[in-house]
């Protein structure tokens, strides 16, 4: 499938949620994406379901990609818009069958409460193949390109509270 700029443009944006967890030192969860071979660092996100409130989504989210459960982590903020983010034009064809031009996102800080070896991207569909906490100054230089945008804003937003 082949897409023109104009048509990718006339594509609407996913709905979908972010994660951002953060640990009691203030560290920020990120995961090695498991489908791609390069550095393709991100924090726990995923669409939203038919008829689902999107805090419902993150903590769903975040339990199929880290097994952290909504009892482990407290909701301390959301992001007061929706973000979004533009694939690059040649990734829309392949991701989502070519019907979305990338994601609005909805994000969450949640604060984890639990220890690191309750964290488990071993999950039944994995997105990670590795983990690990990053400092927030170093979590934008760690993802891919057409992310970091989303990142600086969600981290300019949550920064303070982290």
């Amino acid at each position: 499938m082949t897409l023109t700029v104009d048509e990718i443009e006339s594509l609407p944006y996913r709905p979908c949620v972010g994660v951002m967890l953060a640990n009691r030192h203030g560290q920020v969860f990120v995961g090695q994406r498991l489908d791609n071979d390069t550095p393709a660092w991100q924090m726990p996100q995923g669409g939203i379901d038919q008829d689902e409130e999107p805090r419902a989504a993150a903590l769903r989210e975040l339990w199929e990609e880290t097994g952290v459960s909504p009892e482990q982590v407290e909701i301390v903020a959301e992001t007061a818009d929706w973000v979004p983010y533009d694939l690059p034009h040649d990734l829309v064809p392949r991701i989502w069958k070519g019907r979305f031009r990338g994601q609005r996102q909805k994000w969450f800080l949640m604060r984890f409460h639990g220890s690191d070896d309750q964290i488990n991207i071993l999950t039944s569909h994995p997105e990670f193949s590795e983990w690990r906490w990053l400092n927030p100054a170093d979590l934008v230089d760690h993802i891919v390109p057409f992310k970091r945008a989303v990142y600086a804003s969600v981290l300019d937003e949550f920064g303070p509270l982290i």
